[in-house]
């Protein structure tokens, strides 16, 4: 297999290991890898991690969970938020 120069290539949609952000992820890895940006945009969607992220449990809630039990609003607008390229 010939090798391919590293410029080459589709570039990987996400900053760690080329990982999309999905309705399965929670909102702790949105979190750990958005960090403060992560915070707004959860935010803008209707989720409020509050002050210093106390709930447990509410950090390995799904994003899909979070939706379905009203905690955030438009999943679907959540995730290309997440995924965009501005947020890479």
């Amino acid at each position: 297999m010939p090798e391919v120069p590293l410029s080459q290539g589709p570039p990987p949609s996400r900053r760690l290991g080329g990982v999309e952000f999905t309705p399965q992820s929670k909102v702790r890895e949105v979190l750990n890898r958005l960090g403060d940006r992560g915070r707004e945009v959860l935010l803008a969607h209707g989720y409020d991690v509050g002050e210093g992220f106390v709930d447990i449990l509410s950090q390995y809630q799904t994003l899909q969970h979070a939706a379905q039990t009203e905690r955030l609003r438009d999943l679907e607008g959540l995730m290309s938020t997440l995924n965009s390229p501005n947020n890479a």
